[in-house]
């Protein structure tokens, strides 16, 4: 029997929950597979669980004190033992589009700091090449027209992401998002030198060799750990 798309995303966010150890410092990602992540871990912290956390948006930060996770700065820790998040995109390579939601700068920041970093996603989110799902770029509201023409001159259509209202969209960090329609991306580690050398651009939802494994869940209800190579 196939399973609805939000039952999807909890089957793969229960999954990743045998990887928590007492004691971690987490990492919270955000978006709607995330959700259930954050949800998995408030019921384990329910349970008796020590852990604190660093959560990758406001909005997660808020979901995480309502599910009574301890919620700690980056001034507090040294390093992140262990992240959950979701993508929008993941290829063979375990490469990655992210910041369908808005907050791929500091998803970014915290997969940096991070030990294992696990991408759960629906099986609809795997692809032998990224690209179909616009790449999302962080840029500073100054001169962002300059910013998006050099974006364009890399080889794509791009548009200044709105929120619902009509009104312009802003991160968490009061910055625009570009949206970059490239078509495939075969090579993502240079589209995201490129992207990133444009002065004005904060940092892009291309995440590449930054991914440990990948827990993927299937319409039938089962789940699939996918490894690089």
């Amino acid at each position: 029997m196939e399973q609805p798309v939000a039952n999807i995303k909890k089957i793969a966010a229960d999954k990743a929950m045998s990887h928590i150890q007492d004691g971690m410092i987490l990492g919270l990602g955000t978006g709607s597979t995330a959700y259930w992540a954050i949800r998995g871990v408030g019921e384990l912290v329910k349970q008796g669980l020590q852990v604190r956390a660093v959560a990758t948006s406001l909005q997660s930060e808020g979901l995480a004190r309502e599910m009574n996770i301890p919620i700690v700065s980056f001034s507090d820790i040294d390093h992140i033992d262990l992240t959950i998040d979701g993508a929008d995109e993941v290829d063979k390579e375990l490469n990655l589009i992210k910041g369908g939601g808005g907050a791929l700068l500091r998803e970014k920041i915290v997969a940096a700091a991070t030990h294992t970093y696990i991408i759960i996603v629906d099986e609809t989110k795997l692809v032998d090449c990224l690209g179909k799902f616009p790449l999302p770029v962080e840029v500073v509201p100054f001169g962002w027209e300059m910013t998006q023409r050099k974006l364009i001159s890399l080889g794509c259509t791009a548009r200044r992401r709105m929120a619902e209202d009509n009104s312009i969209f802003l991160t968490d960090n009061n910055h625009y998002i570009i949206d970059c329609f490239f078509g495939r991306i075969p090579d993502p580690g240079s589209l995201d030198e490129a992207v990133n050398n444009i002065i004005g651009v904060m940092d892009n939802g291309l995440f590449v060799n930054m991914t440990d494994f990948v827990i993927a869940g299937f319409s039938d209800g089962s789940t699939k750990v996918i490894k690089k190579g």
